[in-house]
């Protein structure tokens, strides 16, 4: 019994964790270790590049659309954003003077008050005490009066500033529904063929190990076509990068029993039969 458990245990496969970093040779023996055919694995390789390839077309199709919508959208927000900060500063200064103009009514019922008092003091130093008072309560009267006419000039700054912002505003909605029609109609037309592609896509994916897949978006996104898996151009070269394969590499990728990677650009190269 014991020696059943020893040789259960030792036929359990250990998966080593996926490094971005690992080399080709580490990544051709897993792709070789594996219950599917080698050649299969290829074909279902590049089925999901030709699959990838096709959606690339689709979303280069949309060209800068939708970053031109969310660039929108991001700009109409900022648009709001500030103008509702005016609105509400326009506000506080319309209080403000509220604030100002009942100032004002006060000092002038002070000033008022003390005029009246005036009439009736014969001591000349309540009298210059009484006049003191009276011009400190209209110098503050001039202050406030200062300060309405002044936040008045500011009000009218930031009303016009709002007008702008709201022209803006409107110019910057019309443009966003008419790129969001566009892209809408876009994406209307191709949606259909988008959902096959991808359904495609994730079958294909679903075949392949998680340590082939991990390579396959890592060089995708590495090159600039993102292609990852390319045939053999003009007969002797790389699909990739068109530099010259050996002959003895071609032999190895027309037999169909090993994963290939171009030395100098990193990509798969498969059987040109395979298209």
């Amino acid at each position: 019994m014991a020696s059943t458990k020893k040789t259960t245990a030792a036929a359990v496969k250990v998966e080593a964790p996926i490094d971005q970093r690992e080399t080709f040779v580490s990544l051709q023996k897993n792709f070789a270790d594996s219950d599917m055919p080698v050649e299969e694995k290829l074909k279902v390789l590049y089925q999901l590049q030709a699959a990838d390839s096709e959606i690339d077309k689709i979303i280069q199709l949309r060209g800068e659309l939708p970053a031109e919508v969310a660039a929108l959208e991001e700009e109409i927000a900022g648009l709001k954003e500030r103008s509702a900060s005016i609105s509400a500063l326009i506000d506080q200064m319309n209080r403000n003077i509220a604030d100002a103009k009942l100032s004002i009514s006060e000092h002038e019922s002070i000033i008022e008050k003390y005029q009246h008092q005036l009439e009736s003091i014969a001591n000349s130093r309540e009298y210059d005490s009484l006049n003191k008072e009276i011009e400190n309560q209209e110098l503050l009267r001039q202050i406030d009066e200062k300060t309405i006419n002044d936040t008045r000039v500011e009000i009218a700054s930031q009303k016009a500033e709002l007008d702008e912002l709201k022209d803006r505003l409107t110019i910057r909605t019309e443009d966003l529904k008419a790129k969001k029609a566009e892209l809408e109609t876009i994406v209307e037309e191709t949606a259909k063929e988008e959902a096959v592609l991808r359904e495609r896509r994730e079958a294909c994916a679903a075949k392949i190990d998680a340590r082939t897949m991990s390579a396959y978006e890592r060089i995708r996104a590495s090159v600039h076509n993102h292609l990852a898996v390319v045939g053999i151009y003009n007969g002797d070269s790389c699909g990739g990068c068109f530099n010259t394969i050996t002959p003895q590499r071609r032999v190895e990728i027309a037999s169909n029993r090993k994963l290939i990677i171009c030395e100098h650009c990193g990509r798969i190269i498969i059987n040109p039969d395979f298209e």
